[in-house]
C-alpha cells in the first residue's frame, strides 16, 4: 500500500532548442547562442555545441536497462518547474530488508535525474526506499556510469548492463548497510529535543531556534520532532538513532528547496553525522 503513495508527476513535457536570434532579432554573444524550451517556457541559454537531452531519450533508456535485466519495479516521477526531473524505479522482487520491525521495509532504488536548466547534471545512482515513509535514502556512492556521445545529428546515450552492476550493489552495499541500519535503531533517544538540536549543530541544515531571542523549536525542528515521535508511535519502538535519520530525510526531502544533487549530498551528510552517534 506504500507503493501507492508514489509521486507521479508528468515528466515528458515538450522541450526542444531554439536559436535566440529567432526569439529577440537580434546577435547573441559567443557561448550563448542558443535557448532551452521546457513546456513552452525559456529555462536555459546555451551554446550552439550544447547537446540537449530530453527525458524522453534519457528516461526511456534508463527503463529499458531495467526491462533488459527482468527487474520487477514501481517507478516515481518528480518534476520541478519543468526544469529538473527525476525519475526512481523501485525494485519491488523478493530483495528487501528490514530494520528491526518488519513493518520496516527497505528496498532497492535506482534514481536517474536530469535537467533542462543545467541544475542537475545527467546521472543515475543507486539508493534504498524505505516504504513505511515512502522516502529514499541516497545514502550509497554506487553510480550508474553511462557516456553521452555529441554528434551532428544530436545527442545519443551509450547506457551498461544494468544486471551485473545490480548484482555487485547488493553485494556490496545493500546487505551490508543494513548493519548500520540496525545498530542505529538500536540507540534509543533518551531526549529528542537534544538530539535535533545536536545533528543541527553538526549539520547546519537549519536552525533549531526560532529565531535568536526564541529558543523554542523552529518550524522545521518541530517538523522532525512530529515525525520522529509519530513513527515511533506508528512501529511500537522508543525513538532511536534510525527513526531520527529519517526524520531528518523526511523534511530534507519533502520541505527543504534543494537541487536533486544537493539533497543527495546532505542525505548522505546527515546519515554519516548521526550513524556517527551510534
Amino acid at each position: 500500500m506504500y507503493l501507492d503513495k508514489l509521486q507521479q508527476d508528468e515528466v515528458f513535457v515538450p522541450s526542444e532548442v531554439k536559436p535566440l536570434r529567432e526569439l529577440t532579432e537580434m546577435e547573441p554573444r559567443k557561448g550563448l547562442e542558443n535557448v532551452i524550451v521546457s513546456n513552452g517556457k525559456i529555462v536555459n541559454i546555451v551554446s550552439k555545441s550544447y547537446g540537449h537531452i530530453p527525458n524522453e531519450l534519457f528516461f526511456a533508456k534508463a527503463e529499458q536497462m531495467l526491462i533488459d535485466a527482468k527487474l520487477t519495479y514501481h517507478r516515481q516521477t518528480i518534476n520541478r518547474s519543468d526544469r529538473s526531473f527525476s525519475m526512481d524505479f523501485i525494485l519491488s522482487d523478493s530483495t528487501q530488508f528490514s530494520v528491526g520491525n518488519k513493518a520496516d521495509t527497505i528496498l532497492p532504488l535506482l534514481r536517474f535525474t536530469n535537467s533542462y536548466d543545467g541544475s542537475e547534471r545527467t546521472s543515475g545512482h543507486f539508493g534504498f526506499y524505505r516504504m513505511v515513509c515512502s522516502n529514499g535514502l541516497h545514502v550509497v556512492q554506487s553510480e550508474i556510469a553511462f557516456s553521452i556521445k555529441h554528434s551532428t545529428n544530436g545527442v545519443h546515450l551509450i547506457m551498461p548492463e544494468l544486471e551485473g552492476l545490480f548484482r555487485r550493489f547488493l553485494d556490496n552495499e545493500f546487505y551490508t548497510i543494513s548493519g548500520s541500519f540496525g545498530r542505529m535503531m538500536a540507540v534509543e533517544l533518551m531526549d529528542t529535543h537534544q538530539f535535533v538540536r545536536e545533528v543541527l549543530e553538526r549539520t547546519k541544515l537549519f536552525r533549531f531556534e526560532c529565531s535568536d531571542k526564541n529558543d523554542a523549536p523552529s518550524k522545521k525542528a518541530r517538523e522532525v520532532l512530529d515525525i520522529l515521535h509519530n513513527e515511533s508511535m506508528a512501529l511500537g519502538v522508543t525513538p532511536n538513532l534510525w527513526l531520527g535519520y529519517n526524520a531528518f530525510n523526511a523534511v530534507l526531502h519533502r520541505t527543504l528547496k534543494r537541487s536533486f544533487s544537493r539533497q543527495e549530498r546532505l542525505d548522505r551528510q546527515l546519515f554519516q553525522e548521526i550513524h556517527e552517534m551510534a
